[in-house]
């Protein structure tokens, strides 16, 4: 359901994103919710991505060689464990 949304910008801002979003063939209303969305879906990353305390003291304490390819690694070390 999309819902009216009253701003106050600069006039010298809002002929700027008008004819930004002409250029790109977008609305200012679409560039303005993606916009948002990025913003909303940046701070619920960051608030999901917190880690344990014990783990984010280790964390940089560990440098793999450049060369590693973590997933064959892994799957060399199962396949050990299990087969």
């Amino acid at each position: 359901m999309n819902t009216k949304l009253t701003l106050t910008i600069e006039k010298e801002i809002i002929e700027k994103a008008k004819n930004y979003a002409k250029e790109k063939n977008r609305s200012l209303s679409d560039i303005i919710e993606n916009y948002l969305k990025t913003l909303t879906k940046q701070d619920q990353n960051k608030k999901r991505k917190k880690l344990n305390p014990t783990v984010e003291s280790l964390k940089g304490s560990f440098k793999m060689p450049k060369d590693m390819d973590y997933k064959k690694e892994l799957q060399n070390r199962l396949e050990k464990k299990y087969l």
